[in-house]
C-alpha cells in the first residue's frame, strides 16, 4: 500500500481550513495546515507536501507571495498548487495546477486535488547516497 499523499492547506479562515482539511483527510490524504503565508513557507521547508491548497488573500505574506516563493525555489517548484480564491480576476498568468473559486464544495476540492496530483509531473528521484 502506498503512503498517503501529503497536502498543505493554507487558509486564514479557521472554519474553511478545518472543512478543507477534514474533507481531504476523509479522502485519505495526510493533511497539514497553515493559517498564513509565513507558516506555509515554514511548513514547506520542514515537511515538503505533495500538493498545496492555497488561499490567495492571506494576512501579511499573501498567497501570491507564497506561490512566487515556492515557484522560485528549485527544491519546491515541482509542488502543484491549487489556488482557492473568492476573487473573479483572471489568474491565467499564475503557474499553478488548478484554481477553485469560493465557495468551494468539499467534494469539488477533493476531486480537484486528485486531478492535480494525477496531472503533476513526477518528482525527480533523489540520488542514492
Amino acid at each position: 500500500m502506498s503512503e498517503a499523499k501529503k497536502i498543505l492547506v493554507v487558509e486564514d479562515d479557521a472554519d474553511l481550513r478545518q472543512m478543507f482539511s477534514t474533507a481531504l483527510e476523509f479522502a485519505g490524504f495526510d493533511v497539514r495546515e497553515a493559517p498564513n503565508g509565513y507558516e506555509a513557507i515554514h511548513s514547506v521547508d520542514l515537511h515538503p507536501p505533495d500538493l498545496i491548497v492555497l488561499d490567495l488573500l492571506l494576512p501579511g505574506f499573501g498567497g501570491l507571495s507564497v506561490q512566487q516563493e515556492i515557484a522560485e525555489r528549485a527544491v519546491t517548484r515541482h509542488i502543484p498548487i491549487v489556488i482557492v480564491t473568492g476573487s473573479h480576476r483572471d489568474l491565467a498568468h499564475l503557474s499553478v495546477a488548478c484554481v477553485l473559486r469560493k465557495p468551494v464544495d468539499p467534494d469539488e476540492l477533493v476531486a480537484t486535488v486528485k486531478k492535480c496530483l494525477d496531472e503533476a509531473p513526477p518528482r525527480a528521484a533523489k540520488p542514492a547516497t
